[in-house]
């Protein structure tokens, strides 16, 4: 409600403070100020890490000054040398116009102001961009957004010279190049700017802060709040997967904060894209911040920004490395610009943090402005803390009721589970409904694919997504999830997908040596449920904790049901013997199976199935309890895919025909070493001796486990009331087990 009440006024606070705005002539004013410039002068030379960032961008942009400027005639996708120019302009600009704010040397400034009147010179006359893909095209770039990112950076090089440009040059350049700019990514493209969607992020960044800069009030409202209704196309549909604008949507800065964002900061389209947005939302939060502090932008939904930022760092691995959840490429990491700035920003306004100076100190670098100094100033005092990743559930949806995410870690072993049953995220979503991946010290063990895209490498369809991004990297068979029929959750359709989501069925971090979480998908697949449980499970016995998989399916009609593992290795061994084609042949004809070639195919010798692969010199095996009539398949990617724009990768795939209600159990246990040196092997076998169903109704699902040494632990999740206090009984071979909450967990002596 005080969200919403402060939405409400904002056209009114705007219209009480366009005085305020005016008459304030101070610059830099965004994310430096003349105040924190003084402090960062009085400073130099005794903050070693910030010391160290104004000597590396100093030694940058002077090689860029060298070489002369460059602003080309716009031809190409992403990757190609126009792109990359103007890009690399923008970048150089800022970093520029901060030196020249910290060193007061003036040939920052004329380096910015003469490549400024260089775009001034050319833009009115540059037609749209030559490349037609975009359904909003930009005119420095190939689409709006490019050209977004390009004035949200340049707005903060013109900040820095505001002061040292004349009334006249200024006058110039707004008139001729930053409004003309910020219309063509607004009002000229509505569809691009007036929606919800890391798009529009940029978009309404770029047209705000801009305004900030030049103390325009239309400019900013626009920004805030959306173009206005009178000026949109409401027949217009966005194919892109964003929200576009509509009588019963709002649009702008404010919009783009309240819809993806849950109240425990998960973005909606995941982490990759939440990394690319952050930049945005932070720096115009910064300057909302720093010039109209009224508005207590970082109070927004109970600080949802600053929750972003510690949900966006809890999504990564051991190495920093985000996990590939919906389109994300793989190797994207908190080390990357725009996560730097997240950390800075929020360590600045956020309460000083100590935790996210680790994170700082572990990326090397720091910003230079007023957060960055802060940061450094902190850490030169001996003030950081460990970022401490612990297990977390993060929920999805603007009201938390759509999903979630949830990891559960065990940190001495840096065991990360990974368990999606979150909303579709708009169009970068996959369909991939209960999947999960596992990582283990920052290496993939089940993978999820990510995305089928070489950003910014021309020779990859331009650097943009490529065909195999819908034909395989958003279908189900992509995933550690159930397929049913061979055919994609919601048909692989993104109109029907984009309605549903998953829900949560229970969630237990708080015994460490058993931590769970389960979740029920039942619009995948109209007329089938299924409700994935997975433990991350200490057990005496065991060199690591290992992963227990229940995956529960009730269905009104017989179905072919396949589960897919996608591993990373090299197959050791299997406990089945398989058939190798003398040829290879596609799986199937569409939703992903046609990209993948049937290597092998077994059958169960016994009740159950294992799978022993080594990945990084440490060995991994899946056992799986497994039906006389299932069929076991070796697969490997890159069917019909004659650009070889996929990678290679393995799966193992449990297929069960004709069955209706049916529970799939398996357990991925982490074990052993090898070591090339001395060629020795350590632990190189599972640990599981049997797995077996001992119980399964609509009530309960009871699972044991056997170790080698002959010890059996019993695992029980209650199919009905999850209630923490809910009390449970259930007899299997004449013992009794009573227990309260949704699972159980005990030694069989």
């Amino acid at each position: 409600m005080k969200a919403t009440s402060r939405l409400a006024i904002i056209p009114l606070i705007l219209v009480l403070t366009i005085a305020g705005v005016a008459q304030s002539a101070d610059h830099p004013r965004l994310i430096m100020t003349k105040a924190g410039v003084e402090k960062i002068r009085s400073e130099l030379g005794r903050v070693p890490l910030f010391d160290a960032a104004v000597e590396r961008v100093r030694a940058e942009v002077d090689a860029e000054i060298e070489l002369g400027i460059d602003t080309p005639v716009p031809l190409d996708y992403s990757g190609g040398y126009t792109h990359q120019r103007h890009k690399r302009n923008f970048f150089i600009m800022q970093k520029a116009g901060a030196l020249y704010q910290i060193l007061e040397d003036e040939k920052y400034a004329n380096y910015v102001r003469d490549m400024l009147f260089q775009y001034e010179g050319m833009y009115m006359d540059l037609p749209v961009h030559p490349k037609e893909r975009s359904y909003a095209r930009g005119k420095l770039f190939w689409q709006c957004l490019n050209d977004a990112n390009w004035l949200v950076f340049v707005s903060q090089a013109y900040d820095t010279i505001y002061e040292y440009l004349s009334a006249k040059e200024r006058r110039r350049l707004e008139d001729n190049l930053f409004r003309p700019f910020a219309d063509h990514i607004s009002v000229v493209n509505p569809r691009f700017f007036n929606r919800v969607h890391n798009h529009s992020t940029w978009g309404v960044a770029a047209v705000g802060m801009m305004a900030l800069v030049m103390g325009d009030d239309e400019m900013l409202e626009r920004a805030l709040n959306g173009l206005p209704r009178e000026s949109l196309d409401l027949t217009a549909k966005d194919d892109d997967g964003g929200l576009f604008w509509s009588e019963h949507q709002k649009s702008g800065f404010f919009a783009n904060l309240e819809q993806p964002f849950s109240p425990d900061g998960y973005y909606n389209e995941g982490p990759y894209y939440q990394r690319y947005a952050m930049y945005p939302f932070l720096v115009f939060a910064q300057g909302l911040h720093n010039v109209k502090p009224e508005l207590e932008v970082f109070a927004q939904q109970d600080g949802v920004l600053l929750k972003g930022v510690n949900a966006l760092l809890n999504l990564s691995d051991a190495n920093g490395d985000f996990y590939a959840l919906n389109d994300g490429q793989k190797g994207m990491s908190y080390h990357a610009y725009e996560v730097v700035t997240a950390v800075d920003i929020a360590f600045h306004v956020g309460g000083n943090d100590p935790r996210l100076l680790s994170i700082a100190e572990d990326q090397g670098q720091v910003l230079l402005d007023d957060a960055g100094f802060a940061v450094a100033l902190a850490i030169r005092d001996g003030k950081a803390q460990a970022f401490d990743k612990q297990s977390l559930n993060l929920s999805d949806g603007a009201d938390g009721q759509q999903g979630g995410v949830a990891v559960l870690r065990d940190g001495d072993e840096q065991l990360d589970l990974v368990y999606k049953y979150a909303s579709q995220g708009l169009g970068h979503g996959h369909y991939d409904k209960l999947s999960f991946s596992f990582h283990e010290k920052g290496d993939e063990i089940l993978q999820d694919y990510g995305m089928a895209r070489w950003v910014n490498i021309e020779q990859k369809g331009g650097g943009n997504y490529l065909p195999e991004n819908n034909s395989w990297a958003k279908q189900s068979i992509a995933h550690n999830t159930l397929v049913q029929n061979e055919t994609s959750h919601f048909q692989g359709k993104y109109e029907i997908a984009s309605l549903h989501h998953s829900d949560l069925y229970f969630y237990d971090d708080t015994n460490k040596q058993v931590q769970v979480v389960s979740a029920t998908e039942t619009n995948a697949y109209p007329g089938t449920e299924m409700r994935r449980t997975l433990a991350l499970i200490k057990q005496d016995g065991f060199e690591k904790p290992f992963v227990l998989d229940i995956l529960k399916v009730v269905s009104a009609t017989k179905n072919q049901y396949d589960l897919p593992f996608h591993y990373l290795g090299h197959v050791m061994q299997t406990s089945f013997e398989h058939e190798v084609p003398a040829s290879l042949m596609p799986l199937g004809e569409e939703h992903g199976y046609q990209h993948l070639y049937l290597e092998g195919k077994g059958e169960p010798a016994s009740g159950s199935a294992q799978f022993s692969f080594l990945n990084n010199r440490r060995f991994y095996t899946l056992t799986s309890v497994a039906d006389e009539s299932d069929e076991l398949l070796l697969a490997r990617l890159g069917a019909n895919d004659p650009a070889f724009n996929l990678r290679r990768d393995p799966a193992f795939i449990i297929r069960r025909q004709d069955s209706g209600d049916t529970v799939f159990v398996s357990t991925l246990e982490a074990h052993g070493s090898y070591n090339p040196v001395s060629e020795s092997a350590v632990n190189s076998y599972s640990n599981i001796d049997e797995l077996k169903v001992l119980h399964d109704d609509e009530d309960y699902t009871a699972v044991s486990i056997e170790d080698l040494g002959g010890n059996v632990s019993l695992f029980i999740v209650a199919n009905t009331g999850p209630g923490e206090s809910t009390d449970h009984k259930l007899e299997i071979d004449g013992s009794v087990f009573r227990w309260s909450g949704p699972y159980h967990y005990t030694d069989l002596k």
